[in-house]
């Protein structure tokens, strides 16, 4: 049976997720730059292929975010739609309804077909 503090810990999951996916992103930008620079001053080829490796390593997490938060959304929506069936009342509704709305702004799920 879901419950308010059920709804409050998915939306702060959700929430979570959307904040690492942008730190994921920005880390990737981030490595990106520093490998085109090491490439661009013609680097030692060991610290180059150590930090492609960084780079790919970040590049997996934002699929895996991607994952999770597409999880999470279906597991909030499902929770927020039980919980109106059973016309529960409270400010984590509303918390909730802004959640999905902001996460479906920031995720939809063609990104994660690319």
């Amino acid at each position: 049976m879901a419950t308010l503090r059920n709804l409050k810990i998915k939306t702060s999951t959700c929430k979570r997720i959307v904040k690492e996916l942008r730190s994921y992103e920005k880390e990737v930008e981030k490595e990106a730059a520093k490998t085109a620079d090491m490439k661009e001053k013609g680097a030692d080829p060991y610290d180059l292929k150590q930090q492609e490796n960084v780079l790919a390593e970040s590049r997996m997490m934002v699929p895996d975010c991607h994952k999770r938060l597409e999880a999470a959304l279906t597991d909030l929506k499902a929770t927020l739609a039980e919980l109106k069936e059973s016309n529960e009342q409270g400010t984590e509704i509303g918390e909730a309804e802004a959640t999905i709305t902001e996460v479906e702004a920031v995720y939809t799920p063609t990104e994660a077909e690319d």
